[in-house]
C-alpha cells in the first residue's frame, strides 16, 4: 500500500523527529536539526541542515522537501525565509501537556498514523496520569523553583511546571508558567530568595549548569534548595523539548529528584 501524507520531511526540532520515529515514520525525514540527541541513531541517519533559531536554506530546498515542520516563534524568521523559498512550512507551538499530546495526533494524522499516535498518546497521558496518583498520596509537596537561564534568570515554561505538579512539586513561579515568551518568565533573583524553594532545578539550554555560581549568588546561601545541597540539573535535551522526551525521560527524571525531596 503507498504511503499517504508528505514524503520527505525536514524537522528543525528535535520533538517531530522523535514523535516520527516512535510512529515508525522516520524514513520520510530528509533533514534534522543540530540539537537533535533523541532518539539515538538519528544523527547519524539524516543530514544537519540547521541549528534552532536558524537554519540553511538552501540545503533544506536542495533536499526537495514536501513538508518542514518547525516549533515556536523563535523560528519565525526562518520559516519565513522558508516560505518565500516557495516551501511548505507547519510550524507548532505547544506549549502545554495537553497541546504536546496533540501534536503527536496530529503527526500521526499527517503521516497516515492516526490509530499508532493515538495509541502513543494513551501511553504517554498514562504515565502522566499514574504520577498525579502517586503525587496525590505525598504528605508534603516541596516547593521548587526550575532556572530555564541564568541571565536573565528565566522560570519554567509551562508544560515544565505543568510536569512539576505532577511529580509531587510546588513550582514557585507557576503564576508566571503561562508566559508565552520568555520574558513573561523573567524573575528576580530577590524573587526566588523570598519563595524560597527546597528544590531548584536548573536547565540552561545551550550550555552546562554552574553551581558554584548559583551557590555565590547574594542571598542564595539562605535559600532552602542550596543551603540543603537540593541544587540538580536536568538535560535540556528531556525537558526543554516539548515532545515524548519530557513525557517519558523528563518526568522519569524528576520524579527521581523531587519524591525523595518530598520527604
Amino acid at each position: 500500500m503507498a504511503r499517504t501524507g508528505p514524503q520527505r520531511i525536514v524537522c528543525l526540532t528535535e520533538e517531530p523527529t522523535e514523535i516520527l520515529y516512535a510512529l515508525g515514520e522516520q524514513e520520510r525525514i530528509v533533514g534534522i536539526s543540530a540539537y537533535t540527541v533523541r532518539p539515538e541513531g538519528a544523527r547519524e541517519a539524516h543530514p544537519i541542515v540547521s541549528a534552532f533559531i536558524d537554519g540553511s536554506v538552501k540545503k533544506i530546498c536542495a533536499l526537495k522537501p514536501d513538508l518542514i515542520i518547525g516549533f515556536s516563534d523563535i523560528q519565525a524568521d526562518l520559516a519565513a525565509k522558508l516560505i518565500r523559498a516557495h516551501q511548505q512550512v507547519l510550524i507548532f507551538n505547544q506549549r502545554s501537556l495537553t497541546e504536546i499530546l496533540e501534536v503527536v495526533q496530529t503527526l500521526g494524522s499527517l503521516v497516515g498514523q492516526a490509530d499508532k499516535a493515538a495509541s502513543l498518546v494513551a501511553g504517554y497521558r498514562s504515565n502522566l496520569e499514574a504520577a498525579a496518583e502517586r503525587t496525590r498520596q505525598q504528605t508534603h509537596r516541596p516547593r521548587v523553583y526550575f532556572e530555564e537561564w541564568d541571565e536573565p534568570a528565566i522560570s519554567g515554561i509551562q508544560w515544565v511546571s505543568e510536569l512539576i505538579e505532577l511529580c509531587g512539586g510546588e513550582d514557585i513561579f507557576a503564576d508566571r508558567a503561562h508566559g508565552l515568551g520568555a520574558k513573561e518568565r523573567a524573575v528576580d533573583f530577590s524573587e526566588v530568595i523570598a519563595r524560597d524553594p527546597e528544590v531548584m532545578l536548573a536547565s540552561w539550554c545551550g550550555k552546562p549548569l554552574d553551581p558554584a555560581a548559583v551557590r555565590a549568588r547574594p542571598g542564595f546561601q539562605e535559600v532552602s534548595a542550596i543551603r540543603d545541597n537540593q541544587l540538580h540539573e536536568i538535560d535540556a535535551s528531556i525537558i526543554l523539548q516539548p515532545g515524548p522526551a519530557c513525557l517519558t525521560a523528563g518526568l522519569a527524571r524528576l520524579e527521581e529528584i523531587l519524591r525523595p525531596a518530598s520527604g
